[in-house]
């Protein structure tokens, strides 16, 4: 069922379809739903001009669960009830939207961390047909976010790990706050693999790979303390989705050329059609700059070991081929001439490298720790495997952070000679 909140706009030419459907994916969450679900109908039915449907998506709850979700649909107009056997909040998202007859597809988590002011600024530009899809964002201007540190430097790692691995340029993927408008969905949806807590991650990559328009809403936003999420399982489930991605990106497997025409968008640029443009030069010559810096630091920290002790020897090898790394990475990996933002740029890779500092002392305590007696060759050994993880990340932050500036720039730069 729906409720009539206001009158239809005249541009649909459906009057007897709803607008919205908002979907609340749910598992064993029996005391949450319901003051949850009847918040969210109240609000919608104050603040929403439009005709909505609540959608509760409930994916194989052993609880009581889906007798609430039975009674709310019952009780309340405009709130229906779906039953899937299956665990997965992708695949609960991927029956409910593909079910639904509305015209703008959103999404909430059941514990509304979300502040639900922002759900009309949410789905108006979708309802106007100004954009394609909509997300809220706890990283963007504006926002105000109310969680622990490890939640937040974990959210913001992974955005970007996204913006250097997948180019990703949307700031937030896994804020439980999103919109999509119906014909869009229906062209994505099938193209969309996982069914967990990458789902998001991956139709955006998708979306913004097709040219679509991504609207941004910053959010008010607080943590539930009593979420349920495994942290370290949703994070490697999340890294073995960006390899997926990004080898169906760099290989052509996904067909985007076929959905910018489908969607009406305009032809693919280099950058779109696959892998960013000059990513496979960048990791080339990243990959040869890091080579004989780790050579150069296995010989500093050799030479090094004997006078100073580990600590020092590691310190030290750092400090030195980090300021070459980002001096040789800063001009023949991206490319950047010249002494203007010389200081930053290194300013910059010093931080990184306090990571890769951290990382590799870590390392060696951890070692210290487990194997008091370890050789000089087993401790080289973990030291190189502990700067290949830093060599990573520091190529990660400088295609998406320290450099992106200029790329952008250099891009810009080139558009306009070409224009000329």
């Amino acid at each position: 069922m729906s409720v009539e909140t206001a009158p239809q706009p005249v541009h649909t030419g459906r009057p007897e379809r709803d607008v919205l459907d908002v979907v609340v994916p749910v598992y064993n969450e029996e005391n949450d739903l319901e003051p949850s679900v009847r918040r969210l109908h109240a609000h919608l039915s104050r603040q929403f001009p439009y005709r909505f449907r609540i959608t509760i998506a409930d994916n194989a709850s052993t609880d009581g669960t889906p007798q609430i979700a039975s009674r709310l649909a019952a009780e309340l107009p405009g709130v229906a009830a779906l039953r899937l056997e299956q665990k997965g909040r992708g695949r609960a998202l991927r029956s409910a939207w593909s079910a639904s007859d509305a015209l703008v597809l959103a999404y909430c988590d059941v514990d509304l961390s979300t502040d639900l002011a922002a759900l009309l600024p949410l789905v108006a530009p979708l309802i106007s047909g100004h954009s394609d899809l909509a997300i809220g964002t706890r990283l963007g201007r504006g926002s105000r976010v109310v969680r622990g540190a490890k939640r937040e430097i974990i959210s913001r790692c992974y955005n970007l790990l996204l913006r250097g691995a997948l180019g990703a340029g949307f700031s937030d993927a896994q804020c439980g706050f999103k919109a999509i408008r119906a014909d869009v969905a229906q062209r994505l949806l099938p193209l969309v693999e996982d069914t967990g807590w990458f789902f998001d991650t991956e139709l955006l990559v998708l979306a913004e790979r097709a040219g679509l328009r991504i609207h941004e809403v910053p959010v008010d936003w607080v943590d539930d303390p009593d979420s349920r999420v495994d942290i370290v399982a949703t994070a490697l489930a999340d890294l073995r989705g960006i390899v997926r991605v990004g080898r169906a990106l760099a290989t052509g497997r996904l067909p985007l050329a076929e959905l910018r025409t489908q969607l009406g968008r305009g032809a693919l640029t280099a950058d779109v059609a696959g892998v960013p443009k000059g990513l496979p030069r960048q990791l080339v010559r990243f990959a040869a700059v890091g080579v004989v810096s780790t050579l150069a630091y296995v010989a500093l920290y050799a030479l090094l070991r004997g006078a100073v002790g580990p600590f020092a020897a590691n310190l030290g090898a750092l400090v030195v081929t980090a300021v070459a790394n980002t001096a040789a990475n800063r001009r023949l990996t991206f490319g950047v001439r010249g002494s203007s933002g010389v200081a930053k740029h290194h300013v910059q890779g010093l931080i990184v490298f306090g990571l890769g500092l951290a990382l590799t002392s870590g390392a060696l305590a951890a070692l210290a720790a487990w194997a008091p007696g370890a050789s000089q060759g087993l401790e080289l050994l973990v030291l190189v495997v502990a700067n290949a993880l830093a060599t990573v990340l520091r190529f990660i932050a400088f295609r998406s952070w320290i450099f992106r500036g200029h790329r952008a720039r250099d891009a810009q730069a080139a558009a306009g000679r070409t224009a000329a």
